[in-house]
């Protein structure tokens, strides 16, 4: 797991002026999550701490395999309308995010940085197709989207979330809990019953409202059976996907990795 912050935070200029000259690929992590309702017992910023979360322990493997890794500021805005007529659900048009994540990539890219790769769990379709948008058209190799909806990905979760039914429930709870455990309310949360609606089956049938769906609550699946045990191992096979979408992307750049030279 985590075994130190990687954020920029804590770079000064030339710290960060170090890192791009140190001859050592730099891969900024930038986490993109949302501001949305998850249920009577999650924080709104669920997405962005999993995003946050994420980064920081596939930051430490990139480490272990000799590249510089930097987790940048979280995008904690995205496409939010499925859970618009939920209090706290704030949305922005997708041209506005891709917009804003091109110009950060750009930005990040022009600072010398090897390859960025978007962390993404919104895993809204519109917020999704809008992230990877943001990535669509760069130099082969420099950018990348890590996001569980990947089928790909998709298939190395849990249960929850291959069926679909996993908006807060226990999937995003146990993460939660492993993360940031003062986002749960663990007083309702062991009360919720299980929601059996299955997001991915409602979105594909047209249905792309959580009311609609049958989520009254803003939440499906089953929140009272997390544990921040489950909840780590999530975080471990999300680590995974991220080292992979990088390595993958780096040795299209050519560029080589193995241990670090200490």
């Amino acid at each position: 797991m985590m075994t130190r912050d990687y954020s920029l935070t804590w770079l000064t200029t030339d710290t960060f002026g170090e890192l791009v000259d140190s001859g050592r690929p730099v891969v900024a992590l930038v986490p993109v999550g949302s501001v949305e309702p998850h249920g009577p017992h999650l924080t709104l910023l669920t997405d962005t701490i999993i995003s946050k979360g994420v980064a920081q322990v596939a930051a430490d493997r990139l480490l272990a395999e000799g590249i510089e890794p930097l987790v940048a500021p979280a995008v904690p805005y995205g496409v939010t309308e499925c859970a618009g007529r939920f209090a706290g659900a704030v949305s922005i048009p997708a041209r506005a995010l891709t917009a804003y994540l091109r110009a950060v990539i750009d930005a990040l890219l022009a600072q010398r940085v090897t390859h960025v790769c978007l962390v993404n769990n919104h895993l809204e379709p519109a917020h999704d197709g809008a992230v990877r948008a943001a990535a669509a058209g760069r130099p082969p190799g420099r950018v990348s989207v890590a996001c569980p909806l990947s089928r790909r990905w998709a298939r190395t979760l849990t249960d929850e979330f291959r069926s679909g039914a996993c908006h807060a429930g226990r999937y995003e709870t146990s993460l939660v809990l492993a993360l940031e455990p003062d986002g749960v309310d663990d007083a309702i949360r062991s009360e919720l019953p299980e929601v059996r609606v299955s997001l991915s089956e409602q979105l594909r049938a047209g249905v792309t409202d959580f009311v609609d769906m049958g989520l009254d609550r803003a939440y499906a699946g089953a929140p009272a059976a997390a544990s921040a045990a489950e909840g780590r191992e999530t975080l471990d096979a999300l680590a995974t996907m991220v080292v992979t979408e990088v390595l993958e992307a780096l040795e299209e750049l050519g560029v080589r990795t193995g241990d670090r030279d200490e």
